[in-house]
């Protein structure tokens, strides 16, 4: 096809990639060539293209979803991760995410209600003595803690209070206590791994099996083989449900939590729709998305925090074959970048898109928003296996906490966004907490 029916671009080359060197250019190509952008690549074989338009967006990730496979910028995420359900592709995706996904559904996500509840009583415990004595916590570091926690006791149960007793510390709490994730990091964590193998092989040799994450991933069967998961793609899962289940979730509540302070309105209007909702005391098979009867308020201020600060904020798809895309042609061995932080302050989507308005989630001013202008979990059959879970956590968290906190941040400037792998603040968020009992 002619080179005129390829998409506008500079003639510049750049290497898009999750880091800070790419937002100002993705903001720069935005500006200057509008919702489609071809980009030359400076080392890899084929031309970027950068997507805006949800039209587009869609046609990736959902209707012709059979022509696109992972793309550019997985390298470091595969030595962190190996080849577990976020690298993986093709059939090998396929088999593993139809095997995974009953652990997220249902009654065995219900289950994890008293961890999820438990871990955060916990939380208030320590947070007490603090608002107490008027000292300043690093938000940060405790959000990374409790979301670190929770995921790994819902993965081991027991087995992580045995691992703690054994080994005398939390051997991943280095996830928590080292902010880059360079390549010495990866290995350091790889080597972790053995903690899990450990824990597999005790369960093996005992025919124990738990109620936890670990022990489902362990007896799940191929519908079409009848085989096990294989060791090698077992320990790939449980390593990537150890990142990715507490990564961007003690992430979004960081920001969740500096938004409110920083929004005294929605903060109160937090605290309303609290004290006006039911008795806490709820059932323990109660669903873990209302562990308190949680309000619609509580998931709205979740759902615009991800809105305005999403932890992945750049992820790619390549093209197998060519394709069309906002009327250009797309040679195949393209890279299609999204980046779900600039669709989600698109002034064509988004009112006021710069603001943080959680009252934009109501069902009534969600009509006619398009579905693929929001992509906090991506979308499509690729859609983050664990969203539904992660939600409730975070739902779980920010009721139990602004039943009893307000947190007043130390300083007034405001935060800094550092564009990694996953959005962070740039620096730990110091805050007060101040009770409000």
């Amino acid at each position: 096809m002619a080179q005129g029916n390829l998409a506008p671009g500079p003639n510049e080359g750049y290497d898009l990639d999750a880091n800070e060197e790419t937002l100002p250019v993705l903001q720069q190509l935005r500006s200057s060539y509008g919702p489609i952008c071809r980009v030359p690549s400076l080392t890899r074989a084929g031309d970027g293209l950068v997507l805006h338009d949800p039209e587009d967006i869609r046609r990736v990730l959902l209707t012709n979803r059979g022509n696109y496979v992972k793309g550019a910028g997985l390298e470091r995420v595969r030595v962190l991760l190996g080849n577990g359900l976020i690298v993986s592709d093709g059939d090998l995706w396929a088999r593993q995410r139809r095997m995974i996904q009953p652990a997220f559904q249902g009654q065995a996500t219900r289950g994890f209600a008293p961890v999820v509840q438990q871990v955060n009583a916990d939380l208030l415990t320590r947070w007490s003595a603090h608002a107490d004595s008027g000292e300043p916590i690093d938000l940060t570091h405790e959000l990374s803690s409790v979301a670190l926690e929770i995921v790994l006791r819902a993965l081991f149960s027991q087995d992580f209070d045995r691992m703690l007793e054994s080994e005398g510390r939390n051997p991943f709490g280095l996830l928590t206590e080292e902010s880059r994730r360079d390549l010495q990091f990866a290995a350091r964590f790889r080597d972790l791994a053995r903690f899990v193998r450990a824990i597999i092989d005790v369960r093996r040799q005992e025919a124990r099996v738990e109620s936890d994450w670990l022990s489902m991933l362990m007896q799940v069967r191929d519908k079409a083989s009848g085989e096990p998961m294989p060791d090698r793609a077992l320990l790939d899962e449980v390593m990537t449900l150890i990142v990715a289940g507490h990564e961007t979730t003690g992430s979004t509540l960081n920001w969740t939590w500096y938004l409110l302070s920083r929004h005294p309105e929605a903060e109160a209007a937090l605290h309303a729709a609290i004290a006006h909702a039911a008795p806490t005391e709820a059932p323990q098979d109660q669903a873990l998305t209302t562990p308190f009867a949680s309000t619609d308020y509580v998931e709205q201020v979740l759902q615009e925090a991800l809105r305005l600060y999403p932890p992945v904020w750049l992820f790619s798809r390549r093209a197998l074959q060519d394709d069309t895309l906002g009327g250009y042609h797309v040679p195949a061995g393209t890279d299609i970048f999204i980046c779900p932080y600039l669709l989600h302050r698109d002034t064509a989507q988004w009112d006021r898109s710069e603001e943080f308005l959680p009252a934009r989630f109501m069902p009534d001013a969600a009509t006619g928003r398009h579905r693929f202008a929001y992509l906090p979990f991506s979308a499509g059959p690729r859609f983050c296996v664990g969203a539904g879970f992660a939600m409730a956590e975070m739902a779980t968290h920010l009721t139990m906490v602004a039943e009893r906190f307000r947190l007043v941040p130390v300083s007034t400037e405001p935060a800094e966004a550092e564009f990694q792998i996953n959005l962070r603040t740039r620096h730990p968020l110091r805050m007060r907490l101040v009770s409000r009992r």
